[in-house]
């Protein structure tokens, strides 16, 4: 009788999701898998024409930095400033990717060491990397999403 009996109380407890209404089951599933999203990470990186959008996540990522890489190059190659002493320093520039493809400059981080050397340094950095070009948006799910990347910008001026 007793084993009967937790039986049946088991059974209840068990069969409670089946007493659930639709609507809380969907809810329930909808955060189930808004807790197992990494929304840190895309599927897909930003993708210029010369990078394979069938390759693999790492190789489009590597594809995107490399052709990143040198369009700030071409864009920076030609600025030029005088300076009294030496530099070799490290600055970074935040950019981002919108949801449309288009790449803008967020941030030129400040660094006081170039700021006193170059005072319009962050200025003309910032207008020469921004509307460099357009790109294929990240992916997250299908659904095109913004995506923000830091660049290192190494300026040495020692012969």
């Amino acid at each position: 009788m007793r084993k009967f009996l937790l039986l049946c109380l088991f059974g209840l407890l068990a069969s409670c999701e089946l007493f659930m209404s639709k609507e809380e089951k969907t809810k329930k599933m909808v955060n189930e898998e808004l807790l197992a999203i990494d929304w840190n990470d895309v599927d897909q990186y930003p993708l210029f024409e010369d990078c394979d959008e069938t390759a693999a996540k790492q190789a489009q990522r590597e594809c995107f930095q490399g052709v990143m890489s040198g369009y700030f190059s071409e864009a920076l190659d030609d600025l030029q400033f005088q300076v009294d002493t030496d530099i070799n320093d490290t600055m970074y520039v935040d950019f981002v990717v919108d949801e449309h493809g288009f790449i803008s400059v967020v941030n030129v981080q400040e660094n006081a060491n170039i700021l006193n050397k170059i005072s319009d340094f962050n200025t003309k950095v910032s207008e020469r990397l921004n509307d460099l070009t357009t790109v294929a948006p990240a992916l997250k799910r299908g659904i095109p999403v913004s995506l923000r990347f830091r660049l290192p910008v190494v300026l040495n001026t020692q012969q």
